[in-house]
């Protein structure tokens, strides 16, 4: 049978798992924990308040950000490509 964990810790854990940016997989590795007992935990939680309204706003403001941030990165190697490619065209 596997190790009990206190509510505490399920609520810490399902906070964790919805706050920090990180995947689902990293903080159940993080937290020694399974992906399926990490789920079950976070749907359980889910009507509750173990998450501010403002703190899971912040949280997927910042999911928001990253992914913009991530496309932008990638417009601006395509750009630097194309900035070397017809530099080195010869007219």
């Amino acid at each position: 049978m596997g190790l009990k964990r206190t509510e505490e810790f399920r609520a810490d854990a399902v906070r964790i798992a919805l706050t920090s940016g990180l995947t689902r997989k990293q903080v159940a590795d993080d937290l020694g924990v399974g992906m399926s007992t990490l789920n079950k935990w976070i749907t359980a939680h889910r009507d509750t308040d173990v998450i501010s309204k403002e703190d899971l706003s912040l949280a997927q403001e910042n999911d928001r950000l990253r992914r913009e941030n991530r496309i932008l990165k990638e417009e601006r190697e395509v750009l630097k490509k194309a900035t070397v490619f017809f530099a080195s065209q010869k007219p």
